[in-house]
């Protein structure tokens, strides 16, 4: 089943997103374009998942629960869950790793927990863009705890990727597959950093508001349209 998917989009509960990125706006401008699957994955934070699955299973539309995780070394990952409750046991253990660290709602903007149908059920007191207590050499075993799969988010920016942090991708970094943005030339990053090869490269939109969406061009092909599916597929188990 080859299924269009964008695994990197981020609410209005993310400090950099857009207020007008609510659940309900984005889950439903994702299926206007005609995605199939998507994860909302906001910083440090799973509290907008619950709301953005319900807003899906209206309208059709299979939403992974997920987060951005900023480690200790400042490097992003992308973080997926095959259900909710698992996905909130991981946040609420992230939450004990930030900083205690208000947000600033003037200078990063709001933290906003929203329903299914954009009604603001609170607001996250702790800035969520801050980096966590967690490394990058203990994050993939922590989140196979929680039954999810993480991988290295957006390699080939200039800030907050595993090159950018460490200089290099480390072979050591365990994981199948990698995040590249969807314009970065791909033969460029398995050339120079031999560790990326043999791993799947997964390309998403890191939308932070709705006019960074975009039409759908990737596609996965996984045997149903569930967020289980997902994990099996980007932990190498559908490999023979």
């Amino acid at each position: 089943m080859k299924l269009y998917y964008d695994l990197h989009i981020h609410s209005c509960l993310s400090p950099c997103g857009d207020n007008e990125m609510t659940p309900y706006n984005l889950v439903n401008l994702a299926k206007i374009f005609g995605y199939d699957i998507i994860a909302l994955t906001d910083h440090n934070s799973c509290k907008n998942c619950l709301s953005a699955i319900r807003a899906g299973e209206k309208i059709g539309l299979t939403v992974v629960p997920g987060m951005e995780l900023c480690t200790c070394e400042e490097i992003h990952n992308i973080c997926l869950f095959p259900h909710i409750d698992r996905a909130m046991a991981f946040s609420d253990y992230i939450s004990g790793t930030l900083p205690n660290i208000k947000n600033r709602e003037k200078i990063f903007g709001e933290q906003l927990i929203m329903d299914e149908l954009d009604n603001v059920l609170g607001k996250e007191e702790i800035l969520l863009t801050t980096a966590s207590s967690v490394s990058i050499s203990e994050l993939d075993e922590l989140v196979e705890r929680y039954g999810g799969v993480c991988y290295p988010a957006h390699i080939d920016r200039s800030s907050y990727s595993i090159i950018s942090a460490l200089g290099d991708f480390p072979p050591e970094v365990e994981g199948k597959c990698f995040e590249l943005t969807p314009k970065a030339k791909a033969e460029e990053y398995l050339e120079k950093y031999p560790a990326t090869k043999g791993r799947m490269i997964i390309r998403s939109s890191d939308a932070h508001y709705l006019e960074n969406m975009r039409e759908p061009e990737q596609m996965i092909d996984l045997p149903e349209n569930s967020a289980q599916a997902l994990i099996d597929y980007l932990k190498g188990r559908h490999i023979k």
